[in-house]
């Protein structure tokens, strides 16, 4: 087969921009070196999504009809990509569907990997008809347990109380402080490092196992084989069995109403239990971790999504904050504990006291 020659310098595909002309070049010096070996056609070049961090997603067709490729495109200055590879390969060790790294420039922070398809789980979903995505929430269930029976300590970070905690932060300093523009009192602070302390408290009392920290149907891929692939794992830490799961149904960008959201994670907890992972005997007692730990996740995507509105300059992202504070006020006006929470949200927000519940949509 004849090799593709490199583009010349500073030439690209129309639908992918680069800022810096030095990076174009480089891409285009590393795509020309291994175009052959990977029957790829750098005339087909063209984004395929870009996420919440400076990575973003090209695809690019191979000579093999119907078949293309995904080229990640991290700044090394600006993303660690190693922690991507080795996730990665902690997946598909546990059986599970996630990109394989087919070349990988380390210096210059480009990743050549197979393609899942563009068609995700969210996609994928009837969002007026709830039952009618049980299966495919069930393939999330056994997606996430074999992913969770891979666990083991000193491989993956831990979240531990320093990183809960710098995560917690995240609330006040970006979504109470730059995006609503509030100055906490002493005894308004005071309330909150009172909830984290019990937030911080609650989750760490859950046993750790592999957390990807980002299980939603949006990161979950309709692969051709019907099998769910995974993406966006690379922050992937160990620690609390409640977070993937909470995740999972208390979703960023989706929202269901809690019978359905106790149906899925009652069989979540019964694969679980079957399989031999560290859950709570009772289902009561698990669903109260789960409830802490999905609060302090939405405490801390409140933060994330108004920074990077105001810092980042992605603004998309803040439209979906007040699902995040219907989530905390739903879960902090159930436990007694956290009431002084809810009456802080509220006076903020100038929402009233919540009566029920359920997790409406938003």
């Amino acid at each position: 087969m004849t090799a593709f020659p490199p583009p010349a310098a500073g030439l690209s595909s129309p639908s992918v921009a680069w800022s810096d002309p030095a990076r174009e070049q480089a891409f285009h010096r590393w795509l020309g070196t291994i175009a052959a070996a990977q029957q790829l056609r750098p005339q087909t070049l063209r984004l395929a999504s870009a996420d919440a961090s400076f990575r973003r997603y090209l695809r690019i067709d191979t000579e093999t009809d119907g078949l293309a490729r995904i080229i990640m495109d991290a700044p090394p200055d600006k993303e660690d990509s190693r922690p991507f590879v080795q996730v990665a390969g902690l997946l598909q060790g546990a059986g599970v569907r996630a990109p394989q790294v087919l070349d990988w420039q380390e210096a210059e922070g480009f990743m050549l990997l197979d393609d899942l398809g563009a068609r995700t789980m969210l996609e994928g979903i009837a969002p007026d008809d709830a039952a009618a995505n049980l299966p495919r929430y069930r393939q999330a269930i056994d997606t996430l347990v074999r992913w969770q029976l891979a666990s083991r300590p000193g491989v993956l970070p831990a979240y531990d109380a320093a990183l809960l905690r710098r995560e917690l932060q995240l609330f006040p300093d970006w979504y109470l402080g730059r995006h609503r523009g509030v100055q906490l009192s002493d005894a308004q602070r005071a309330v909150l490092d009172q909830a984290f302390d019990l937030i911080v408290e609650n989750n760490l009392s859950s046993a750790p196992v592999f957390v990807h920290r980002d299980f939603m149907p949006r990161n979950l891929m309709l692969t051709d084989d019907a099998t769910l692939g995974v993406l966006d794992f690379q922050d992937a830490v160990y620690g609390p069995i409640t977070y993937d799961i909470a995740c999972l149904m208390r979703d960023a960008f989706l929202s269901w109403d809690e019978s359905f959201v106790i149906d899925v994670t009652v069989r979540y907890w019964q694969a679980a239990r079957k399989a031999g992972l560290p859950v709570h005997e009772d289902f009561g007692d698990f669903y109260r971790a789960v409830e802490w730990m999905g609060l302090q996740r939405h405490l801390k995507v409140a933060g994330i999504f108004a920074r990077l509105t105001l810092r980042d300059g992605k603004p998309k992202y803040l439209a979906d904050t007040p699902r995040f504070i219907a989530y905390i006020r739903a879960t902090a006006g159930r436990y007694r504990e956290l009431a002084p929470l809810l009456r802080l949200i509220d006076e903020i927000e100038g929402t009233t006291p919540q009566v029920g519940f359920a997790y409406g949509r938003v």
